[in-house]
């Protein structure tokens, strides 16, 4: 799977790091930083789930 983000139109709120940490970072610049734009399907539900909470809709997962 390929994860995505539209950075034009995503917050930095936090909410995709909450449920996939593994995939997603805001950092202290208050960015949003994708650390796996190939995660495993492991993480699957995890990332689909961050996908769907996004207030924004900006997260893409692919495959």
């Amino acid at each position: 799977m390929k994860v995505s983000v539209d950075f034009d139109v995503c917050a930095s709120t936090g909410a995709c790091m909450q449920v996939a940490p593994e995939v997603f970072e805001v950092r202290s610049d208050g960015y949003l930083y994708i650390l796996q734009e190939e995660p495993g399907e492991e993480l699957r539900d995890k990332v689909q789930q961050a996908a769907d909470m996004c207030p924004t809709a900006a997260i893409t997962v692919e495959g």
